[in-house]
């Protein structure tokens, strides 16, 4: 197979798809191209283990440097594309180049969502998405500092974690009346948020955020409550995007995401796309998901490589995440959108519990806290959709692989 395979976009996915691609056997040209200047990196570690200055850049990367060399991977790194050309199966870059390929996939990830208030631009506001970002960020974790964290999802919640054991002064503020809302039960939102409060930190909940003052530095947050809280370093952290501008231009279907098949197979069946960016079919759910997550950017370049080396391979799992923060590890299997009941698993006071959330009797999410038993066995649960008697749950003596059977 001596096809061109042009991955656009270096993250995480983009280093799976090469090595799956060659574990493939795939002989052909594959070209990798990105606009950061860091070969293809975990970002999950950037606000959790690189942040506190537990991991060095090298190992964040998915495969050392000398894997490209050896797989014989064309990098254009610091290379931004501006334009897909289907016709001509061809990228146009910003430095002006031309690419073609004969299979392309689109590994574009997303961008996180912008702070639109006055002094939004100011010094020493940062979002976080790249080791650039965090490198900046950490650069002004000096202890005593006052830290504002504008939204309380997992990316506040875990660089609040951090900072405080830096011994910042944390304030985090959150338009929802809960923390993590978005992802998690009331029961969980409570459990977090006095477990970061024991630690010290301050929350400012059902509240938004009115402006940033100062001159060239940020000086202080004014809430829309009217409040004025210092401030001398500000994160941002209110969701991403997906980068799908790129599939909207060159006239592919995009929909909440760059819309896919179970094949990881655009409406084009040359451009394939992968990650963060997609929106694709799920079985167990019978819907189509946009996911941010490694696990799901790791198995549909997976599940594209194989397609793309001729085999007949679908994708369709069970989602997982997890977050750490402080010695709390949270993992989620399955999604727990439009549960009707919730059942609490051992005891949460212990600090290793679990959280199960059903609907019509059908176990359809976990969070797991401290719990890596209950959460790997969960998802063959979520998975069948088979309905469980809530009461089976609870007994964290009953092994939850043995109600699988």
């Amino acid at each position: 197979m001596n096809e061109t395979v042009v991955i656009a976009g270096a993250g995480h996915a983009a280093g799976q798809l090469v090595a799956s691609l060659r574990q493939n056997k795939f002989e052909g040209r594959i070209v990798l191209v990105g606009d950061e200047a860091h070969l293809p990196y975990q970002r999950p570690p950037l606000s959790k283990k690189y942040l506190a200055g537990a991991l060095d850049t090298e190992r964040l990367y998915v495969k050392p440097a000398s894997f490209y060399e050896e797989a014989g991977v064309e990098l254009c790194l610091e290379t931004s594309v501006t334009a897909i050309n289907r016709d001509e199966k061809s990228l146009r870059t910003a430095d002006g180049d031309e690419i073609r390929y004969d299979k392309l996939v689109l590994a574009l990830g997303s961008r996180v969502r912008r702070l639109h208030v006055e002094g939004a631009k100011l010094r020493n506001v940062h979002y976080l998405r790249s080791i650039a970002d965090v490198d900046g960020i950490r650069d002004n974790f000096d202890s005593g500092r006052r830290l504002v964290i504008i939204g309380a999802g997992y990316i506040g919640l875990e660089v609040a974690a951090v900072a405080q054991q830096f011994g910042l002064d944390v304030t985090v503020i959150e338009m929802a009346d809960r923390v993590m809302s978005r992802v998690v039960s009331p029961e969980i939102s409570d459990f977090y948020q006095i477990e970061h409060t024991n630690h010290g930190v301050k929350f400012r909940l059902s509240t938004g955020v009115s402006a940033l003052t100062g001159k060239k530095r940020v000086k202080s947050v004014t809430t829309s409550e009217g409040e004025d809280i210092p401030a001398d370093l500000v994160v941002v952290g209110v969701g991403v995007l997906p980068n799908t501008e790129l599939a909207t231009d060159a006239g592919l279907d995009v929909d909440n995401g760059i819309v896919v098949d179970d094949h990881c197979r655009t409406s084009d069946p040359d451009v394939f796309a992968v990650g963060d960016c997609t929106s694709h079919p799920n079985t167990i759910y019978d819907r189509s998901l946009r996911l941010e997550s490694v696990h799901n950017a790791v198995e549909q370049a997976k599940t594209a490589a194989a397609n793309i080396c001729g085999q007949d391979v679908s994708y369709s799992q069970v989602p997982w995440f997890w977050s750490d923060q402080y010695d709390l590890k949270l993992q989620i299997a399955g999604l727990s959108e439009g549960y009707d009941n919730v059942v609490i698993r051992g005891n949460p006071a212990e600090r290793s519990f679990s959280c199960l959330y059903l609907k019509e009797n059908c176990l359809i999410a976990v969070d797991a806290i401290n719990a890596p038993r209950d959460f790997v066995q969960s998802k063959q649960l979520i998975a069948r959709r088979a309905k469980i008697n809530p009461s089976l749950l609870t007994d964290p003596a009953t092994a939850l692989k043995d109600l699988a059977a």
